[in-house]
């Protein structure tokens, strides 16, 4: 269980003010001079050496992909873009960051940005978040009128500005490219890769995308040192991580913690457990919607970490942990989260543009049966045909909960098919 001297949001539940001087007393903008003064390679080979990966769900190095910026301007202005749209279902934890504890990010996004020798950053927010760009847009002035931002940031010479840019609702526009796509002004559509941002993004320009507990970590790693970092968890999945956790528990919260901590233990040490008794779990989906669901016997063992999780065949995503218990009519949760991939696939990739409904529709039908028994594996086929064919990952995060529950709860779904059809033989 994570140590409290080892925890980062200090603040996560808003118990003190989200303002500069209780932010301050915190520990935020504590010689954050010192830092910038070390230079944009200390900055970039510390936040290798601490192996954070990034927490928006891909788990890329955070280190390596500011590294990928240009070392040399050709005249075009670098920019940092920061994701703050969280639309994944069952992930609620930048929320929580940007009104509780904004001055960290505001801070990550300086010493980020001197790394990646950006202009400005881009905070790009969930257009539902309105209270949270509020209370972000309060902390920037604060920033400007204390000299952290602006002109002289903390006193370095170094020019560095933030914006708040509101999105419209979009899942879609979680997807780097599209944001950027967004930001710009345009329909908020993926972008094909190459040219990637690191060369081509914003405006043309040099840019690199990175979710808010990406970034809002950084300043504590920078101060405390890579090594601590990586000295918690597990190789090649260190850190902390915030966990969201809803769903069939007790106590259904957010909660920092020791990235590899066992998913039974944080459940029941942090959520109260699952509702009836841990015999009572049936399924949980370990990282926001678009991963695979774990059945209860995976659940029992299986650690929170990007790598224990793909070997389960899903993944730690964002860490929103979606507890299902026995009540759970599995099959209609899955079709509820085929709907909403249906409706936030911008269009733009045939598989996906056509896939999403078809599923969607062959899983309403299987919902109550009325569906024919060869449709399981025409579905499971519709899902390879969508997965990996697509500009950006949507497609992937559409088929691979149907998958999840093919792989797990196939018996089920026979189940209703036949007794569907033999209470229509029975009439």
């Amino acid at each position: 269980m994570l140590a409290d001297k080892d925890r980062i949001f200090t603040n996560l539940y808003g118990y003190q003010s989200w303002q500069l001087d209780a932010a301050k007393k915190r520990g935020d903008w504590d010689n954050t001079k010192d830092i910038i003064e070390k230079g944009v390679d200390w900055i970039v080979n510390e936040m290798k050496s601490s192996g954070l990966r990034g927490r928006g769900g891909a788990g890329f190095p955070t280190g390596l992909k500011w590294s990928f910026m240009p070392r040399e301007s050709d005249g075009r202005p670098h920019y940092l873009v920061v994701n703050a749209d969280e639309g994944e279902p069952g992930t609620c934890k930048d929320r929580e960051i940007m009104r509780h504890d904004p001055h960290k990010l505001l801070e990550g996004c300086l010493v980020a940005g001197f790394g990646m020798r950006a202009e400005a950053a881009y905070i790009y927010i969930r257009g539902e978040f309105v209270h949270e760009a509020n209370v972000l847009d309060a902390a920037i002035e604060e920033a400007y009128a204390a000299g952290l931002i602006g002109e002289n940031a903390c006193g370095t010479g170094y020019k560095f500005d933030i914006y708040v840019h509101r999105g419209a609702g979009a899942y879609i526009c979680g997807e780097e490219t599209a944001l950027i796509e967004s930001i710009e002004g345009k329909k908020g559509q993926p972008r094909l890769k190459p040219p990637f941002p690191a060369n081509v993004g914003l405006y043309g320009c040099p840019t690199t995308v990175n979710n808010v507990e990406s970034i809002a970590v950084a300043p504590t790693i920078l101060r405390r040192g890579g090594a601590w970092f990586a000295g918690l968890g597990r190789e090649n999945n260190t850190g902390t991580k915030l966990f969201c956790i809803s769903g069939h528990v007790n106590k259904p919260c957010n909660v920092e913690e020791e990235m590899g901590i066992p998913l039974k233990e944080l459940i029941e040490k942090h959520a109260g457990g699952v509702r009836g008794g841990w015999d009572n779990l049936l399924a949980i989906i370990p990282g926001g919607s678009s991963v695979h669901m774990l059945p209860k016997d995976v659940c029992d063992t299986v650690l929170m970490d990007f790598d224990s999780l793909r070997d389960e065949g899903s993944g730690l995503g964002t860490a929103a942990v979606i507890v299902m218990d026995k009540s759970t009519d599995i099959v209609r949760a899955i079709a509820r989260l085929a709907a909403f991939y249906h409706h936030e696939s911008c269009g733009q990739c045939t598989p996906c543009r056509e896939g999403t409904g078809w599923m969607s529709r062959i899983m309403d039908r299987m919902v109550t049966g009325e569906a024919e028994l060869s449709e399981i594996d025409l579905l499971l086929d519709v899902t390879k045909k969508i997965e990996g064919h697509t500009i950006c990952a949507l497609g992937d995060a559409a088929a691979w909960p149907i998958q999840g529950l093919f792989r797990h709860f196939r018996p089920e779904v026979e189940r209703r098919i036949l007794e569907y059809k033999k209470s229509r033989n029975a009439a």
